[in-house]
């Protein structure tokens, strides 16, 4: 048989070997794996700090005397309480949990509950002040006392927890610790001028509160100047 033949011969069965092979084994074909991108979440802090912020100032002046009597009633508050200080703070410590911030969801989301709290203290139906009604004021002071008190402990937590952040924040906190120390200490002393000192310091916490909101609003996107806050870290 002549060279060239055979060497046909030789191409022909491996070229028909090879396709034998790939009708039984098919090359994979590979989709393309789809790509999610993260959906862009604002920054929820100028919302939780404005919501605490105007809250705060309005239940402090009360406080303080401003125009009103310190030891008047205060129920004004209750509104702001519920929904801006309260459930509209909630929702900013929500968010900031989607952003992952730790700090920022645990402060806005337990103020925001304190607020709450506070408010349902002065709706008649949840019987919170009924149950006082056949004790002594005393008893009342004290238990409300303990409750400030409290909250002044988280504060302190809080606090400590800031020294990392800036000059703005932690101003804040301090100045809330001593708000809170002064308005528990005026409950088990039954003084209206602690009650004022604590009132007065509320209001500089609103101020403060407000400045760091408005830090965060003012971003090189959307201002021309910026505030500064004091970067700690």
């Amino acid at each position: 048989m002549p060279e060239s033949l055979n060497s046909h011969n030789h191409r022909s069965a491996s070229h028909d070997g090879t396709s034998d092979v790939e009708a039984k084994y098919p090359t994979p074909s590979f989709s393309a794996v789809p790509v999610y991108t993260t959906p862009t979440i604002a920054n929820p802090g100028p919302l939780g700090l404005s919501s605490f912020a105007l809250t705060t100032f309005v239940l402090s002046l009360h406080n303080a005397g401003a125009g009103v009597p310190a030891d008047g009633p205060s129920n004004v508050v209750v509104g702001l309480a519920f929904f801006y200080g309260g459930l509209v703070q909630l929702l900013a410590g929500m968010w900031e949990f989607k952003t992952g911030n730790t700090f920022g969801a645990t402060a806005f989301s337990s103020y925001g509950g304190f607020w709450l709290s506070y408010g349902l203290i002065f709706i008649p139906g949840a019987g919170i002040l009924d149950a006082y009604a056949d004790e002594d004021e005393v008893v009342w002071r004290k238990s409300l006392g303990i409750y400030l008190l409290s909250w002044a402990i988280f504060t302190g937590i809080m606090l400590i927890s800031s020294h990392r952040s800036s000059v703005g924040l932690m101003s804040m906190f301090f100045f809330l610790f001593i708000t809170f120390v002064l308005l528990a200490a005026s409950e088990y002393n039954n003084s209206i001028t602690i009650k004022i000192a604590g009132g007065s310091f509320g209001v500089i916490t609103a101020l403060v509160a407000w400045y760091n909101a408005l830090s965060g609003l003012l971003t090189r996107d959307s201002s021309y100047f910026l505030l500064p806050t004091g970067r700690l870290h």
